[in-house]
């Protein structure tokens, strides 16, 4: 089925939403979450709230860019799953991506300053400027949270090779936020 018709039996309150939702993207959402929880039940338990939440916020919301509505939603369940799991004490793969990330993303106290729109408006500006190579790369890391040796297998790229586009555009984020005013 596709997006639009989904996104139709929200709106319109029907059950059926839910599962069509669950049989054209349950597998990727569960991927995604248990990438990230690293554990089955966990994962299920996070792809179930994204559902409810789907139900709760569409309507008003009417994505344009349904996967992605969904994968943020999942995104941040599987996260919050994980903080509470581990409290104090992350995973090494979240502190690794994290660590990456931490010299090209401005500080806290920075971002809370700043306007997250803005922010989210100068990252889109960023992407949309690299090739879409890289841009697919960078968000499979940073967004899906994918392994190296996942993206490389995906692109068709040694191990290596994805490193160093990932540390090139890094850079490149960097140098662009610090252009744009964003202190790191």
């Amino acid at each position: 089925m596709e997006d639009t018709a989904i996104i139709h039996l929200f709106w319109s309150r029907n059950e059926d939403a839910i599962q069509e939702t669950e049989r054209a993207y349950g597998r990727k959402l569960f991927a995604l979450a248990n990438r990230i929880v690293q554990s089955h039940e966990d994962a299920q338990e996070c792809v179930n709230d994204t559902y409810w939440k789907a139900w709760e916020t569409i309507p008003p919301q009417r994505p344009e860019h349904f996967y992605a509505y969904l994968a943020k939603i999942c995104r941040n369940f599987a996260l919050g799953k994980l903080d509470w799991k581990n409290a104090a004490r992350r995973k090494a793969e979240i502190c690794s991506l994290t660590q990456e990330m931490e010299a090209c993303i401005p500080d806290r106290r920075q971002a809370d300053r700043m306007e997250t729109q803005e922010l989210q408006a100068l990252l889109n500006r960023f992407l949309g400027e690299i090739s879409q190579e890289n841009r697919l790369i960078f968000l499979r890391r940073y967004w899906y949270m994918d392994t190296i040796g996942d993206i490389a297998a995906r692109s068709g790229m040694t191990e290596s090779m994805v490193k160093s586009r990932l540390h090139r555009t890094r850079c490149k984020l960097e140098s662009y936020l610090t252009r744009e005013g964003i202190a790191l």
